[in-house]
């Protein structure tokens, strides 16, 4: 049993179930561009990535033009903000419990995630998640040089609360990618769920400690 004292945890797909709207609109975006995507190689490719960067990657994968990322990712950027307007948000199952019950216990909540802030914001006012009750802070990928798998945005919210040892972090997200960063930062703790964008032999090549459903689960090891 780890004495942590911060969670970090990914948003779409782990704590907010937004339906993957962010792939499937990324995908979209791609192939009004001429190419031929589809959602499974998105998933894959892209989860838990910084956006742009996601689409870079994707286009060096298909060889693609990378000078097309840019303007790929302004369409998304529009088209994703019009998704989101219109979507039903909610939390995955059993999350904002989990929330309350850690925030009960003194634990330190970060949300991070490789959205831009505006996005990211738009998210929590649809779940009507407010700062110092569901939470402790809102990273993104806005607030760092470096995205993911770079342990950044992890070392950024132990700066903010004062933690000098990584071993008193758990990591969770539904990506590879996610597990990575944990890994990188130093984490006592890396949690995969399957809640979101990989499946089980994804998530496993990551080596996370734990793998389970949704985060709630991981009560039980805290």
């Amino acid at each position: 049993m780890k004495n942590i004292e911060l969670l970090v945890l990914d948003m779409a797909g782990t704590t907010v179930n937004e339906d993957n709207v962010v792939y499937k609109t990324l995908t979209k975006a791609v192939n009004e561009h001429g190419y031929e995507v589809k959602l499974e190689q998105v998933l894959i490719t892209c989860a838990g990535m910084e956006k742009l960067e996601a689409i870079t990657s994707l286009l060096k994968e298909i060889n693609g033009n990378e000078e097309d990322a840019a303007a790929i990712f302004e369409n998304f950027s529009g088209k994703l903000k019009d998704a989101y307007q219109n979507l039903e948000v909610k939390p995955i199952n059993g999350t904002e419990d989990f929330l309350l019950k850690m925030k009960a216990k003194h634990k330190k909540v970060v949300l991070n995630t490789g959205y831009t802030y505006e996005i990211a914001q738009q998210l929590l006012d649809k779940l009507q998640w407010k700062e110092n009750i569901h939470f402790d802070a809102l990273i993104t990928a806005d607030d760092v040089s470096e995205s993911r798998p770079s342990p950044e945005m992890i070392n950024l919210a132990m700066k903010k609360f004062n933690i000098l040892e990584p071993e008193k972090v758990l990591k969770a997200g539904d990506s590879v990618i996610d597990i990575e960063e944990g890994k990188n930062a130093g984490c006592g703790l890396t949690v995969a769920v399957l809640s979101g964008a990989q499946n089980r032999t994804a998530l496993e090549k990551a080596e996370p400690d734990y793998i389970f459903n949704t985060i709630s689960e991981a009560e039980g090891i805290l």
